[in-house]
């Protein structure tokens, strides 16, 4: 098995880990890679407008104990350059041309939301470069409601008077106490690093829209290259999303050849900060089978 690891940094949190940078080509990509450990390099692909200030601590440094785990910012998001494509394999194109520069020729992923559906990808294109595949809270190609262009969520993403965290309160929490009042611990972790990243633009957010638009209605018929990713999966969500439905989740579990299911009770979308202490200890669990 052919890999480079990536150096580790002294820390291992994303609430402190440096932002560093590479170049490929035209475009320069923002990064954070932290964590040390016996393990492949863990590939981390971020949901819709998210930047690397998103991903949750719970989660990262929790992973970051067994391997490195580097965080990645695709072009025209948070501090990377150019602009945001207005295809999945476009942002497919960008994760590949990130991994060479880097050096690395394998690693695992765990690909949230509309990372999922880059990591499915990236999956067909350049198989070598995933040994497992994790993805949390996505769909397939063709799936349902993908696209999250339903009036109810585009209602909320452009609600320019409601409070970032207050979407993620309503987007990717159920409405239970308890799921709410784990999303407040969630955002609360969030606000604890000081060197924040650069908010995504509106007109990033519509070209990701229109990549996932395409990506719900791309294929004549649904899942058809699923059945090609031989590698091991991990499919997770929580039992109630309704960014991408969970409907979803067991349709890339029913396609996969190789794929395991886990939903998570009383959760949504941002089920694995949710429930970051189960999520974590399954990844590990899955990323340490030989």
């Amino acid at each position: 098995m052919s890999s480079v690891m990536v150096s580790s940094t002294a820390t291992a949190s994303n609430t402190t880990a440096t932002t560093e940078f590479v170049t490929a080509g035209d475009n320069k990509y923002a990064y954070r890679q932290f964590g040390s450990g016996p393990g492949l390099p863990l590939l981390f692909l971020q949901h819709f407008t998210g930047t690397l200030d998103n991903w949750d601590p719970a989660v990262t440094d929790a992973l970051a104990q067994g391997r490195s785990v580097v965080l990645f910012e695709s072009a025209g998001i948070g501090r990377s350059s150019g602009k945001v494509p207005k295809t999945i394999a476009g942002m497919a194109d960008h994760a590949m041309k990130f991994l060479d520069a880097l050096g690395l020729t394998q690693v695992d992923v765990l690909g949230f939301s509309l990372g999922g559906m880059v990591a499915q990808v990236i999956a067909l294109e350049r198989p070598a470069f995933f040994r497992r595949i994790i993805l949390t809270g996505t769909g397939p190609e063709g799936g349902v409601g993908v696209a999250m262009d339903r009036p109810d969520l585009l209602k909320i993403f452009g609600d320019r008077k409601m409070l970032p965290s207050e979407k993620l309160l309503k987007l990717f929490f159920e409405t239970t106490e308890t799921s709410q009042s784990a999303g407040r611990e969630f955002v609360q972790r969030l606000a604890r690093r000081e060197d924040k990243d650069t908010p995504t633009t509106m007109e990033a957010a519509g070209a990701q829209l229109a990549a996932m638009a395409a990506w719900e209605k791309s294929g004549a018929e649904p899942c058809p290259d699923l059945k090609k990713i031989a590698q091991p999966v991990l499919v997770t969500n929580g039992n109630h999303d309704i960014m991408i439905p969970t409907v979803n989740s067991f349709t890339l579990s029913d396609h996969l050849r190789n794929a395991q299911l886990i939903i998570y009770p009383d959760s949504g979308h941002g089920s694995l900060f949710q429930h970051a202490g189960a999520f974590t200890s399954h990844v590990s669990e899955f990323l340490d089978r030989k």
